[in-house]
């Protein structure tokens, strides 16, 4: 019984992706996405939209950004798979699209991403339920 929980344990650590994921070091990361994109509370559209609230956003839907036809076209509904799929290397996801960026080809810094990214709502807030790596929580008495 001892094994299989063992067994069971080890093999959802396996299947999810990101669990070591790094909110700092994805803010570190974003510097390159600053150059056409913004994010946070006083964010406006850009060389790029917007990026409050990406997950779970349908492309090509910020208001007052004009997207390409290849993305607004893709029926692509933001998650982080497809996100993931898509910084490697956007060309080859949205063939077409707007977004000039090579990509990004290290794991751990998709990962740091989409920790950072995962912070934001739809209005630029930073959900309170995010606590950056390294940081314990407070013990509640």
């Amino acid at each position: 019984m001892r094994s299989l929980v063992l067994v069971l344990g080890a093999g959802i650590f396996a299947i999810v992706p990101g669990y070591a994921q790094d909110a700092a070091l994805g803010e570190k990361i974003f510097v390159q996405c600053k150059a056409c994109h913004q994010i946070g509370e006083n964010a406006k559209n850009a060389i790029g939209p917007v990026l409050n609230g990406l997950f779970g956003r349908k492309a090509g839907m910020i208001e007052g950004y004009s997207y390409s036809p290849a993305n607004k076209n893709s029926g692509i509904t933001w998650d982080e798979a497809t996100f993931r799929e898509y910084i490697k290397d956007p060309r080859a996801k949205i063939p077409g699209t707007k977004m000039a960026f090579a990509g990004l080809k290290d794991p751990k810094q998709i990962d740091d991403i989409v920790a950072y990214l995962k912070q934001f709502d739809s209005t630029g807030k930073k959900s309170a339920g995010i606590i950056p790596a390294g940081r314990k929580l407070a013990k509640v008495q």
